[in-house]
């Protein structure tokens, strides 16, 4: 059996490390008196990795700005830098309310820019399957062989008090958080309910303002049409139009 965790583990690393991780420059236009969604992806992808909530986004009426950033072979603190950069250069001047939406690792980075970085015009937060007590998938692949391959911002996402996500301070501003729930071969790893790289008791916050739970693969929430309206809804409203605890 932990022979065939070990497989499933660093097949799903394999298949994160080889997607196409390019970046294009952060997307910026003038907002107008739109509201601005600033929107970061996950580990190991690129800014047209959000392309269908960004759609969705602006079908909503909002301005969004996608960040890129590189994450393999880097720290967790090179990649706060340049995503800080991206966001005061294409934020900073705005006057009009801005939002922040982040998928897995982009949550935790958003998190990381709003302690130093916090605007006055703050708006909303939304974390998507994001681990903010860390993930034990990153536990198990810390001293394994392969482990190496993900980069130490990867192997920081542990559960440990010294990782990177248990080192952040709770939020003082509204946040909605999203957990995704599917069956995989990694529950065996992973305590509770999970969405196969994250369990869900993981994505919550002590000082969240709404919690919600859907039925999506942890990848796939970037595509997941409730996941997308239940986001806009909480930029709108400040609370998920349902609201499911477990």
């Amino acid at each position: 059996m932990k022979q065939k965790i070990l497989l499933v583990t660093l097949a799903s690393l394999l298949i994160v490390l080889l997607v196409p991780i390019w970046q294009n420059p952060a997307e910026s236009s003038e907002p107008g008196e739109k509201e601005v969604v600033v929107l970061l992806h996950g580990l190991a992808r690129s800014n047209t990795a959000m392309w269908r909530l960004k759609q969705r986004l602006e079908e909503a009426d909002f301005h969004v700005e996608t960040i890129g950033y590189a994450s393999l072979n880097r720290t967790s603190q090179q990649i706060i830098q340049e995503i800080s950069q991206q966001i005061n250069d294409c934020c900073r001047s705005i006057s009009n309310r801005v939002h922040f939406v982040g998928h897995s690792l982009g949550g935790l980075l958003i998190r990381a820019y709003l302690v130093d970085s916090r605007p006055d015009n703050l708006g909303r937060v939304v974390l998507i399957g994001t681990p903010n007590r860390g993930s034990e998938i990153a536990d198990y692949a810390n001293g394994k062989w392969w482990g190496h391959l993900a980069g130490p911002a990867a192997l920081s996402l542990g559960t440990t008090k010294e990782s990177f996500p248990n080192t952040l301070p709770e939020p003082d501003y509204p946040v909605g958080v999203i957990a995704g729930v599917r069956s995989s071969d990694n529950d065996e790893l992973i305590p509770g309910l999970d969405d196969g790289l994250v369990s869900v008791e993981s994505t919550k916050l002590d000082k969240m303002q709404d919690f919600m739970v859907v039925p999506s693969g942890h990848s796939m929430m970037r595509y997941n049409n409730e996941v997308a309206d239940q986001t806009i809804h909480f930029l709108r409203q400040g609370q998920f139009r349902k609201s499911e605890t477990l």
